[in-house]
C-alpha cells in the first residue's frame, strides 16, 4: 500500500493555524507528521525550531538571521521562544494523537543546512569554521536524540517514529555555492567525506534513539548516494528536480528495502492544477523509467507535495493534502 505524507511546513500565522494543520495531517495522511508553521515567526521556522532542540549551544536572532552567541548560561530569549513553541506544539500533538498507533514523522534541519545558515559569534556562517561546524553537528545529534525520546513519551502507542533531516543547502555546501557575509565571495567547498561524516553523526543518533532516519532535499542536484552512504534509510525529493544520478540512487534505495518519498504535488496552486489521475500516471512513468514494478515497491514508496506548503494559501494547502491522499489510494 502506497502511503501519503508531507514534507513539513504549512501556511498560517498563529497557534490556531498549527492546530488546524495538525488536525488535517492526522485525519488525512497515512503517514502524519508534526507540522511547522513558520508564519508564526523565526522561532517557529525550520532553523529556529531546530536550534531550540540544541541545548549544547546558545543562539539568538539578529537582523541577518540566527547567530550563535558564544556564551553559556540561560539561553537567549529567541531560543527560549523556539523551545516554548515546540513544547506547545508537542502538547497539542499529545492531546490530539493520544491513541495514535501508526508511524509518525518529525522534521529537523540538518547539520549542513544549519552551518550554511547560522552565523558564528563574530560573524559569517559557521560553514567558515571547521571546528564550529563539527561542534554544531555533534550538538545537533544530542538534541535530536533527546527530541526522539520526548516524542516517543508523548506518543506511547505509535508503532514507530521517523526523523526527517532537512538538507536543502547540502548541494550548495558541496559545490562551494554558499555566499559569504559580504556577498562578494563564496565559502570553500566541503568535501564529501566530511559532509558524510557530520550528517552520519545525526543519522546515527536518530537510529540509536530508536527511530528511522530519512533525509529530505528539494534542491537540484541533491547528493542522494552520499546521503544513503551516511546512513539514511529514507530519501525524500522533489521528483521534478531529480537528475539521472538521483534516479539511480532512488531506485537502488527501493531495491534495498529502503523508503523513497516522491514529491509530486505542487506546493502552490498552479494555473492548471493536476488531477489525481495525472499524478498517478507520473509516478507510474517514473517507476517504469527506473525499471521497478509498482506492486514490488509496496509501502516503501510514498507520495507527498514537492516541498513544504508554507508558501501556499490555506485552500491550496488543504487541497494539496487531499491530492496526496488520493494519489496514494489510487497507487495502493
Amino acid at each position: 500500500m502506497t502511503l501519503a505524507t508531507g514534507i513539513g511546513s504549512f501556511p498560517g500565522a498563529d497557534q490556531r493555524d498549527f492546530d488546524e494543520a495538525l488536525r488535517v495531517v492526522l485525519g488525512e495522511l497515512s503517514l502524519p507528521f508534526l507540522p511547522e508553521v513558520p508564519g508564526r515567526g523565526a522561532p517557529a521556522g525550520m532553523i529556529g525550531r531546530t536550534l531550540g532542540l540544541v541545548t549544547e549551544l546558545d543562539a539568538d536572532l539578529q537582523p541577518a538571521g540566527w547567530r550563535l552567541t558564544g556564551t553559556s548560561g540561560a539561553p537567549p530569549v529567541d531560543q527560549r521562544r523556539a523551545r516554548s513553541l515546540l513544547a506547545q506544539d508537542l502538547d497539542t500533538l499529545e492531546e490530539q494523537a493520544a491513541t495514535y498507533a501508526g508511524t509518525f514523522k518529525v522534521q529537523v534541519a540538518g547539520p549542513w543546512t544549519l552551518a550554511a545558515t547560522v552565523e558564528r559569534p563574530r560573524g559569517d556562517k559557521l560553514l567558515a569554521d571547521h571546528g564550529a561546524r563539527r561542534d554544531l553537528a555533534q550538538a545537533l545529534a544530542i538534541g535530536v536524540a533527546d527530541h526522539v525520546a520526548d516524542v516517543r513519551r508523548r506518543l506511547p502507542g505509535a508503532a514507530s517514529l521517523v526523523v526527517q533531516v532537512d538538507e536543502p543547502s547540502l548541494p550548495s555546501v558541496l559545490s562551494g555555492a554558499v555566499a559569504t557575509a559580504s556577498g562578494f565571495g563564496k565559502h570553500r567547498v566541503v568535501h564529501p567525506p566530511e559532509a558524510s561524516e557530520a550528517l552520519g553523526w545525526v543519522l546515527d543518533a536518530v537510529r540509536d534513539a530508536g527511530a528511522e532516519a530519512w533525509v529530505h532535499s528539494c534542491a537540484p542536484g541533491a547528493p542522494l548516494a552520499l546521503v544513503r552512504g551516511a546512513g539514511a534509510v529514507g530519501l525524500a525529493v522533489d521528483l521534478a528536480l531529480v537528475d539521472a544520478d538521483g534516479h539511480d540512487a532512488l531506485a537502488e534505495a527501493l531495491e534495498a528495502g529502503q523508503t523513497v518519498v516522491l514529491g509530486v504535488v505542487p506546493t502552490t496552486m498552479p494555473e492548471d492544477p493536476p488531477t489525481p489521475k495525472a499524478l498517478v500516471e507520473r509516478v507510474l512513468r517514473w517507476l517504469d523509467l527506473v525499471g521497478l514494478d509498482p506492486e514490488a515497491v509496496g509501502d516503501r514508496l510514498l507520495v507527498a507535495p514537492a516541498c513544504g506548503l508554507a508558501g501556499a494559501d490555506g485552500t491550496w494547502a488543504r487541497r494539496a493534502v487531499d491530492l496526496t491522499s488520493s494519489v496514494a489510494r489510487a497507487l495502493g
